[in-house]
């Protein structure tokens, strides 16, 4: 499935072979890894990508590879995925993103988040979408609110030990309602 999503400042699309690459650095990047429980090896990047892209194949939706337009460069990824089963609380999909370190605090994550929830809401006509992250992660946290965004429940992440601070995670949510009030007061800020 050829899905691309092209917004003022990036291109959402299938991954390629030449970001695998940049993307193991970033796993490899012990910023970028901050608020996940571990590094990951070159193997495990190169599985996560395969994993990211066959969600297009398997829901119509998956995570999107991210290239900066101007320059063609690789940033990281967005898009949708099912929330996994040992999440807390009701299902659903979720949004998440992940950027290479050189282009953070550019607004680059809500931009395509933001793409990424209008797919959502458009094509897949989805009445509502979560996002989740370690409590303790306040980069991702103010995506999450930049993209209205509401704080739902924390919870007691089942993958992560006991003791680690990134064991305390919070959902958010936004409904399709939500989503478009969002949008048309931007529109009017313009």
């Amino acid at each position: 499935m050829p899905l691309e999503i092209r917004t003022d400042r990036l291109l959402l699309r299938r991954w390629r072979e030449s970001d695998l690459a940049p993307f193991a650095a970033m796993g490899e990047d012990s910023e970028v890894m901050r608020y996940f429980p571990a590094l990951l090896t070159r193997t495990e990047s190169d599985a996560l990508a395969a994993r990211a892209d066959a969600l297009f194949d398997t829901h119509g939706y998956g995570l999107w590879a991210l290239e900066k337009r101007s320059t063609g460069d690789f940033l990281g990824f967005t898009g949708l995925a099912p929330l996994p089963a040992f999440i807390p609380g009701p299902g659903g999909i979720e949004v998440g993103w992940r950027l290479a370190r050189a282009f953070w605090g550019q607004g680059y994550a809500t931009e395509a988040a933001r793409a990424a929830l209008g797919f959502a809401f458009g094509r897949l006509e989805l009445e509502q979408v979560h996002a989740i992250t370690a409590v303790i992660n306040e980069p991702s946290r103010a995506v999450m609110e930049r993209l209205r965004m509401t704080a739902m429940a924390e919870f007691q992440h089942p993958k992560i030990p006991v003791g680690s601070p990134l064991r305390v995670h919070i959902r958010y949510s936004i409904s399709r309602v939500a989503a478009a009030a969002a949008s048309a007061a931007a529109d009017l800020t313009r």
